[in-house]
């Protein structure tokens, strides 16, 4: 079974920097393609940015050139930068495979960007 452990988050002025990570356990990390996902109160979950096993990176036109994606397939580890934060991008943010999700979903992370 898939574990997925996200960290990073909290409360950060707008134009602010965070940078999420997530651990995942139980699968052969390497070969997917990973996201980050977020889910704003009242709204959908939306995947924000995913990367794919071989490096190729896609991103939601609301974050491209603020977020940036990567992986660390030693440390089965994915992290998301995130710059210049504005209120909006407020969430929990959730890693994932992607852009079909394990099925199964971490805690998230809170990230709150407010003055």
């Amino acid at each position: 079974q898939v574990q997925l452990v996200e960290s990073g988050g909290g409360l950060v002025q707008p134009g602010g920097s965070l940078r999420l990570s997530c651990v995942i356990s139980g699968s052969i990390f390497s070969i997917y393609g990973m996201g980050w996902y977020r889910q704003a109160p009242g709204k959908q979950r939306e995947l924000v940015a995913y990367i794919t096993s071989g490096g190729s990176k896609n991103y939601a036109d609301s974050v491209k050139g603020r977020f940036s994606i990567s992986r660390d397939n030693a440390k089965n580890t994915v992290y998301l930068q995130m710059n210049s934060l504005k209120p909006e991008d407020t969430a929990v943010y959730y890693c994932n495979a992607a852009p079909e999700d394990f099925g199964s979903w971490g805690q998230g992370t809170q990230v709150t960007v407010s003055s």
